[in-house]
């Protein structure tokens, strides 16, 4: 996902910095910090602030052809396996004309051509193998329609080319339909399909996107073109799977004034316009935009930036509450990362050197916070931040890819998803003296001091308590001192188990573990089982059992620079953690 220049910046910073592993533990230099030595930490269970919106369980990619890769068929598993809630995935080029073979920003499943007479032709056979793919991990598709098949498009030629894209040219499936009546009806087959393969009651708990970021180069066409091609593709799902969740526009960060133009058009048009397919009401069952940060180079080290992800989403939101018809509906962010271009390596552009460590997870855990704060403040309905991130095959350990696994070996990202998947159902009051919260962030991002702060759930019988110590900086500093106090806990839960997940350069952190190798490229048999293992999530410490005092339970955490903690504690007598 290309954002503004990143291309540019990423050939500038290429040339001022001959970087391999930038962002590892040894490249970090000190800044003036806070004062960290001791930080509050409150968490009352008897303070519910409603539901806890599992909004990480949503995850994408550009290369649609690496599901069906032996790494990643077992990384859909582990994504299944890591929520006890549903998992979404969406995937670019789902529909665009070729092999199959993936490259890096393409795939390909021909599921569409014409025959000499000019007759539509479907085949299924790849389109079948990736879907089959998902069903077999357990895992739901977020159906993103696109891109045009060479056959469909009003501008075929040159359909693609291999990546990084030529300044100025266009390639041929990112272009309007020649017919959108035969888009209509590649839309309707697909859906049908899918219904006949897996059952109307499976696909009806999908989610079906229309094209992705239409105000970019991924759309060669005019705002209304894309417009006409929503109605299409709506009415075409909706006729095969009439109980579908239908949407977009998939559109770019909306703190760039164009892109949100586009939303707040397309939004008008769905509330005020009939369908150009049907004459009808156009469906829209949910909202999707994109929200991203940026990453730069500072004096020889990462610095990343929360605060323009938040801006994106501000604005975006914005945009929705214009709407007051809509402001019920789903929101997805159906792309939300640090930065924008998932195939732009940390080898070659050292801005993005935080993606093998643990400031990735630390970055994340702060943004979902800071979304879900945020889109509550607004009384919005977010749903997804989906992560654009997955695997790349064929390419060296560790090289900087937005990934969360490298040749099988899971990265510390992939472990805050872990944490993530903890979290009970229900959001509890949590307060840290050492937080930054959403509004700081907006206004000045996470640059003067640390975010040291919590996120609380609670289920019956449970608590779970994350924790971070986060800063846009990727540099050395002090330890933050956490003396966390949980309080509602059952008087009848007169022992409860306390156990410590960590996410640090010691723990869940196959990619220090890695470097200590020597970072090998061809592991011994006996390396790739340790780099396995240490890539896994990681109890600090032992499991310990505590003694709560009229309710409350109190912990010391010591939580160095970019890492995070997941405290759960569980108990007998599940009533107490319902009230």
């Amino acid at each position: 996902m290309m954002r503004r220049s990143l291309l540019a910046c990423c050939l500038i910073f290429a040339g001022m910095y001959g970087w391999g592993q930038s962002g590892s533990p040894q490249s970090r230099n000190p800044l003036p910090e806070m004062d960290t030595s001791q930080v509050a930490v409150n968490v009352d269970l008897n303070r519910s602030l409603g539901p806890f919106t599992p909004i990480y369980g949503w995850f994408g990619y550009d290369e649609s052809n690496y599901t069906t890769t032996p790494h990643g068929r077992a990384l859909l598993a582990e994504l299944h396996h890591l929520s006890p809630t549903p998992v979404y995935i969406r995937a670019h080029f789902l529909l665009t004309s070729g092999n199959g073979v993936p490259e890096l920003k393409w795939s390909s499943s021909n599921v569409y051509t014409e025959d000499a007479q000019g007759q539509p032709q479907y085949n299924w056979k790849i389109l079948d193998g990736i879907f089959d793919a998902y069903a077999a991990a357990h895992v739901r598709p977020m159906v993103e329609l696109g891109f045009m098949p060479q056959a469909l498009s009003s501008h075929p030629e040159p359909y693609h080319l291999p990546w990084p894209p030529k300044p100025g040219v266009a390639e041929g499936w990112s272009f309007p339909p020649r017919d959108y009546s035969r888009w209509r009806e590649l839309t309707f087959r697909v859906a049908q399909h899918m219904a006949q393969r897996y059952g109307m009651r499976a696909v009806s708990t999908w989610y079906w996107e229309v094209w992705n970021e239409p105000n970019i180069s991924y759309w060669h066409g005019t705002e209304r073109e894309y417009e006409r091609l929503y109605d299409y593709a709506a009415a075409g799902v909706r006729q095969a799977i009439p109980q579908a969740r239908i949407g977009g526009p998939a559109t770019t960060g909306p703190d760039n004034g164009k892109a949100s133009a586009f939303l707040t058009e397309f939004l008008s048009h769905c509330v005020k316009d009939k369908s150009a397919a049907t004459s009808g009401a156009i469906p829209l069952d949910f909202i999707s935009f994109h929200v991203k940060g940026t990453t730069s180079v500072e004096d020889g080290h990462v610095r990343m930036a929360l605060q323009r992800e938040m801006e994106d989403a501000e604005n975006g939101f914005a945009v929705v509450r214009a709407f007051p018809e809509l402001q019920r509906l789903p929101i997805i962010l159906s792309e939300a990362d640090p930065e924008g271009c998932a195939a732009c390596v940390s080898t070659k552009y050292p801005q993005n050197g935080y993606r093998n460590g643990s400031m990735y997870p630390a970055y994340t855990a702060a943004a979902m916070k800071s979304l879900l704060d945020l889109s509550r403040q607004k009384q919005l309905n977010l749903i997804g931040m989906l992560t654009w991130a997955f695997e790349f095959e064929g390419q060296p350990y560790f090289a900087g890819f937005r990934t969360l696994a490298t040749h099988g070996v899971d990265k510390p990202e992939l472990n805050l998803f872990r944490m993530d998947g903890m979290l009970g159902d229900k959001r509890v009051e949590a307060e840290s003296s050492g937080a930054v919260d959403a509004n700081q962030i907006l206004s000045s991002g996470v640059g003067r001091q640390p975010d040291v702060d919590v996120l609380a759930t609670a289920a019956p019988g449970a608590a779970a308590v994350m924790l971070w110590n986060y800063q846009d900086q990727a540099s050395a500093g002090p330890s933050a001192n956490l003396r966390v106090t949980i309080r509602g806990l059952p008087q009848t839960a007169q022992r409860v188990l306390l156990e410590q997940f960590r996410i640090d350069d010691e723990h869940s952190n196959a990619y220090t573990a890695w470097l200590r190798m020597g970072s090998p490229q061809r592991p011994t048999p006996q390396q790739y089982a340790s780099l396995q293992a240490t890539g896994q999530l990681a109890l600090f410490g032992s499991p310990q059992w505590m003694s709560p005092h009229q309710g409350v339970l109190q912990t010391q955490v010591t939580l160095p620079r970019e890492s995070l903690a997941l405290l759960r504690i569980t108990w007998t007598g599940a009533a107490g953690a319902e009230k």
